[in-house]
């Protein structure tokens, strides 16, 4: 079984989605021309064409139910046949005596009956889709942003000075840009337009129209077609361009916001090392809180080497019962890293441990961290329920400290939104927004697999096909029963049945566990075929010429060297049967880290054995590689 990840799942999840919602919207539209007996076999065709739901809408708006418009109440007026008339550009006659014919209690004059009629084909006009296409993909191109500042002191700080008087092409500017304009607009600040070409645009419809130029409706038409340009397609296609800028804008800023948290989440972690955390601050002192290289709380505290308020001086002998108490906790707990929050009193403090370390000749090191969204998980129910009798500020020392040894389990338990990694947040959708952040959350989780006798909760939540409750069994069934040593002990957990099973296992990992598998992304199912790959140590006298022969004929004696790429095309496809895209999870766990393995292996005796990174083991003990040589047998 090949285990997609999320990241590259989404972008066919959205395209599938999207073609969905196209392929329904067009049935839906349809089947409503079809109720009004309206359908062709050409309208249809264009129908069943047309690649965006924007197309499929213009090519439904000669079709919609119209609330009243000008148009819609010539035509009770029963002006439309001679709009008909008008459109089929007659060249003979009387364009008033022609008119005269329409006349009734209501339509008075011949002037009016045109005037009237003139609606009616300006609408026409209008919900012509091919007009509207040409003229909405102009304005994407050749169009202008315009915005001038009210007449109002809306901004006295002068944020927007920028765009009080600003002109740009459509097609350049900046995704930024368009949020940061919008939100002007919204702050009553700015007037924002869409600058077409008018000029250009009325000569198109006139070519398009008007094909004869020497019809007796020559100036009524030309009326209709700048009517419908002013009033209806104009102010339209403006909207919609509004539309289109502020909705890339808007994915754009959702993208870069998931891809700085990706980032931060798969930052590697420290693990094994005990830290203390060290939460800055000036009046309530800064707050300590070591953590085990397992992430278990050893002791908290709290310090003063900073002045508690602002112009006073440092307490000398608050100082020195703060260096003391440092030297005192990495000493007793043997402290490998200090993490200093970045946040309020950060540089004091930073040059306070330094100096600390320095008088002391410490091997511990210290480390700025980013302390956003601490305060927030800090007072979360989550950390109450975690730290009951904790206070805030010493949750978001543990937090700090947590977030060295693992960024990933420890930032899962925030709101991404809380993080501060994106821009423009509350300018985008805040549904969407939500579901792209947890999308990237739980990309990262099943990416980087998740350590099944360690994981919280929050943690376990995140991988695909846990829901809370079962990853709160998950945890309960732990506490009771004591360590997983299998994968196949998860189908005891209560609520977690075959299809769950299933899906989740391949990101759930067992270190030290009955089979070593269980520490790969392999999953269960493909363990037969993977075992075929790994050779039991017992089993390296046996002769096996096909690997003989491929290892011989990659192997460079003067670089000390072999072809690894060469030799896992051979072996997985050949000799073990594995397709190469249905069990694409084996071969590239094999091949990924080729070069890698080269290098691990340089110095030793390749005449004895050859080493392959089979447990290439992404789990909670390290996006950083552990390296498990497995041998495949004596091959001279």
């Amino acid at each position: 079984i090949y285990t997609l990840s999320l990241h590259d799942a989404l972008p066919i999840y959205e395209v599938y989605t999207y073609g969905v919602n196209l392929m329904t919207r067009k049935e839906d539209v349809i089947r409503l021309i079809e109720e009004k007996k309206m359908m062709t076999e050409e309208l249809r065709e264009q129908i069943l064409n047309a690649p965006k739901l924007i197309d499929v809408e213009d090519l439904y708006r000669p079709f919609k139910e119209k609330k009243k418009t000008k148009a819609t109440e010539a035509i009770t007026l029963g002006l439309e046949p001679l709009a008909d008339i008008m459109m089929k550009l007659w060249v003979k006659g009387d364009r008033l005596q022609v008119a005269s014919q329409f006349l009734t209690d209501k339509v008075t004059t011949p002037e009016m009956a045109l005037e009237q009629a003139a609606y009616i084909v300006a609408e026409r006009i209008s919900d012509n889709a091919t007009y509207r296409k040409h003229i909405r993909d102009a304005a994407l191109k050749y169009g202008r942003i315009i915005t001038k500042k009210k007449n109002n002191d809306k901004d006295p700080d002068e944020k927007y000075k920028n765009y009080y008087d600003s002109s740009e092409f459509i097609s350049r500017i900046k995704p930024h840009r368009v949020l940061a304009l919008n939100r002007a607009e919204d702050e009553d600040v700015i007037n924002v337009t869409v600058e077409l070409q008018p000029e250009r645009d009325i000569d198109y419809l006139v070519y398009k129209t008007i094909h004869n130029r020497d019809t007796i409706f020559k100036d009524d038409l030309m009326n209709a077609i700048n009517d419908s340009y002013k009033r209806l397609i104009a102010p339209a296609i403006g909207r919609e361009i509004r539309g289109i800028l502020s909705e890339n804008a808007e994915n754009q800023a959702i993208s870069i916001f998931s891809l700085n948290l990706k980032n931060l989440l798969l930052q590697a972690p420290m693990k094994g090392r005990t830290v203390l955390g060290v939460d800055p601050a000036f009046r309530t002192g800064c707050k300590l809180a070591v953590i085990s290289p397992e992430s278990k709380v050893l002791e908290i505290g709290v310090i003063y080497p900073n002045e508690k308020a602002k112009d006073k001086s440092v307490d000398p002998k608050l100082v020195l019962q703060s260096k003391k108490t440092i030297v005192d906790l990495v000493k007793k707990y043997k402290v490998d890293i200090i993490a200093i929050g970045n946040g309020t009193a950060s540089r004091e403090t930073e040059g306070f441990i330094a100096e600390v370390i320095k008088e002391n000749n410490l091997t511990a090191k210290y480390v700025i961290v980013s302390e956003a969204g601490a305060s927030v998980y800090s007072a979360s129910p989550l950390a109450i329920e975690e730290f009951p009798d904790l206070t805030v500020e010493k949750r978001s020392a543990i937090s700090i400290a947590r977030r060295i040894q693992d960024p990933l389990a420890e930032l899962v338990k925030i709101d991404p939104k809380s993080i501060g990694v994106g821009q423009y947040q509350h300018d985008v959708t805040e549904s969407k927004l939500n579901k792209s952040l947890d999308d990237v959350v739980e990309d990262a989780v099943n990416k980087v697999g998740v350590n099944l006798n360690t994981a919280s909760m929050s943690l376990l939540s995140y991988v695909s096909g846990l829901s809370k409750s079962v990853s709160k069994n998950i945890v309960s069934y732990r506490e009771e029963n004591g360590r997983f040593n299998s994968r196949e002990e998860l189908k005891k957990v209560s609520k977690l049945g075959p299809k769950t099973y299933e899906q989740c296992v391949g990101f759930l990992r067992i270190l030290d566990g009955s089979n070593p598998l269980d520490m790969t992304s392999i999953h269960p199912e493909s363990y037969k075929k993977a075992d075929k790959l790994l050779i039991n140590e017992n089993d390296k006298d046996d002769e096996d010429d096909n690997v003989y022969v491929v290892i011989e004929n990659s192997y460079n004696e003067d670089t000390k060297e072999v072809n690894f790429k060469q030799f896992f095309i051979y072996y997985i496809q050949n000799i073990t049967g594995v397709s190469s895209t249905l069990d694409s999870d084996i071969s590239s766990l094999l091949s990924s880290m080729y070069s890698d393995v080269i290098s691990m292996y340089k110095n030793s005796n390749f005449q004895n054995y050859v080493f392959l990174d089979l447990l290439n083991i992404q789990s909670e003990i390290g996006r950083a590689h552990v390296w498990t040589p497995v041998t495949f047998r004596n091959l001279v």
